[in-house]
């Protein structure tokens, strides 16, 4: 099997890529955590240029890289394969540096059950095992058969206890079924799983002082949860450096918008609303979009109406904000849209984990 070596600029770091591998599985080998998302060419968040080299595209929806794109040297890094040395043009996060994906088992340690279709898994990992993540990645969880299913991570990297994740029910799903006990064999308390993370480059940016707008969609708020605690721990929100030791710059303002069809839906609400009374800095907006009558008694605490529409009304100028957003990927392309077009936010502000469908995979590889 012909093997290439791979050059990226401007980080100027090399890695060697096997003709079998995609250009995104070699560099996370080498612990080179280049920016991607789905990694099945649903999201085009892996999107780079190729400068020198060839390299064979594979299958991939329309909407993460266009042919004019394609035609302009850009390919998807995560479903590209090398066909010659190469030299691409991608940029690496510098956060990420040393945070590397591994396989590893975990313990479920405990199920909780806050919405009817919402489950909050808590996994242990083995004695001595630690998991190295920022705060807004996730995992996947590797299922039978070769298939995957990928979760954010809800807790905060400095937390001590299980790592915690939220995972809404999709009836007929092949991992969700048997965690609700909907297929056999069920997933309960001390079932073992297997895991591979932290993906993804959803994560924090600590190093300027920008207010905050963290957009969520139903279980969209688990990485911002993570993202929050993140926060709150290491004092961004009071000015503090993020040694969290000494006043270093302003303090960060955060407000949290959580979108959700009904009431029900915000599964984790008192945990927001105790967050807004701890911590000055800090707002909560929940957002219905499917109010009825049985959500009447919350009307003065809740507002109705798509979330980011809320976020326009309150922020019209954005300019100066860093947005993270979380929810099915109609929510987060609208609000890119919005939030870039009429409320100033510059584009390298939005940062994003959108939600992608089977359905979305499946037309990306048709």
């Amino acid at each position: 099997m012909p093997t290439f070596k791979v050059h990226l600029q401007p980080s100027d770091r090399e890695f060697s890529v096997a003709a079998d591998q995609t250009v995104l599985e070699a560099a996370l080998a080498a612990g080179i955590t280049l920016p991607h998302a789905c990694r099945d060419g649903a999201c085009g968040t892996c999107k780079g240029r190729v400068i020198d080299g060839r390299i064979e595209q594979g299958p991939h929806a329309e909407s993460a890289l266009g042919s004019e794109e394609a035609a302009r040297g850009y390919a998807l890094f995560c479903c590209a394969q090398a066909r010659s040395d190469l030299v691409l043009e991608v940029r690496v996060p510098s956060a990420l540096e040393g945070i590397v994906a591994r396989r590893m088992p975990a313990r479920i340690e405990r199920i909780e059950r806050p919405a009817p279709d919402v489950a909050i898994l808590s996994l242990k990992l083995a004695a001595g095992e630690q998991l190295l993540f920022r705060a807004g990645q996730y995992v996947d969880f590797l299922l039978a058969g070769g298939e995957r299913r990928s979760y954010s991570i809800a807790s905060s990297p400095g937390a001590t206890g299980p790592l915690e994740f939220h995972i809404r029910h999709l009836p007929g799903g092949l991992f969700t079924d048997t965690l609700f006990g909907c297929a056999s064999p069920a997933i309960v308390e001390r079932s073992i799983v297997r895991i591979e993370g932290p993906l993804g480059n959803f994560h924090l940016r600590e190093d300027d002082d920008a207010p905050i707008v963290l957009l969520a969609g139903g279980t969209g708020f688990a990485p911002l949860k993570a993202i929050a605690e993140t926060i709150f721990a290491k004092g961004l929100d009071k000015g503090l450096d993020t040694d969290g030791r000494v006043p270093g710059r302003r303090a960060r303002s955060v407000v949290l918008y959580w979108g959700a069809r009904k009431r029900a839906d915000l599964y984790l609400d008192a945990l927001p609303r105790r967050w807004a009374a701890e911590h000055a800095n800090f707002r909560y907006v929940p957002v219905l979009s499917a109010a009825g009558p049985q959500d009447a008694a919350d009307a003065a605490s809740c507002r109705t109406g798509l979330v980011h529409h809320a976020v326009m009304e309150d922020l019209p100028d954005l300019s100066a904000h860093r947005v993270y957003a979380c929810g099915v990927p109609a929510m987060v392309e609208a609000a890119r849209r919005d939030f870039t077009v009429q409320c100033g936010l510059r584009a390298e502000n939005f940062h994003a984990d959108a939600f992608v469908s089977r359905a979305d995979l499946a037309a990306a590889r048709s």
